[in-house]
């Protein structure tokens, strides 16, 4: 089952959002606290989103936290997919594609042009599962990040 998030699920998120960032070997950059976390997903005007994975006993066993980006090649809204994540015991069970059937749902419902996400050069499993799903790979686009003291050194100069 999917479903929307709601305050109450913001401990498992957190929880998730730690195994997630342990799974990809940076447990140490995983700094968001439940608040934060709270605050994106909940305020009167949200920045982000969750859908939250349950299985046959209602249990959580996965996730997806996602916003808004805006293509100006087409003129139309899309969805980036911030964090996919479903706890291994739990993987195979079909719940990574539900949460991403939601997401395309979302798409198609609001006109929205495009599905999007990052995934890391050696996480093979899950570059096949989005390859199975007819994702392509950007190969010819490389991301930039700027962050910590070259962020704060470019916006205070």
């Amino acid at each position: 089952m999917i479903r929307p998030a709601t305050p109450a699920d913001v401990p498992e998120i957190h929880a998730m959002v730690r195994e997630l960032a342990d799974y990809e070997k940076s447990l140490s950059d995983a700094k968001a606290t439940e608040q934060q976390l709270h605050d994106a997903l909940f305020a009167d005007h949200p920045a982000a989103f969750a859908h939250m994975a349950e299985d046959e006993r209602g249990r959580t066993v996965g996730f997806a936290l996602w916003f808004r980006n805006f293509s100006t090649w087409t003129g139309t809204h899309g969805i980036y997919l911030e964090d996919l994540y479903v706890r291994p015991e739990s993987r195979g069970g079909g719940h990574g594609k539900a949460l991403l059937t939601e997401l395309a749902r979302i798409c198609v419902e609001r006109g929205y042009g495009r599905l999007e996400w990052s995934v890391l050069n050696w996480n093979e499993p899950s570059i096949a599962f989005y390859r199975s799903l007819g994702a392509v790979p950007m190969d010819e686009w490389t991301v930039y990040r700027l962050a910590g003291d070259p962020l704060a050194a470019l916006g205070t100069s």
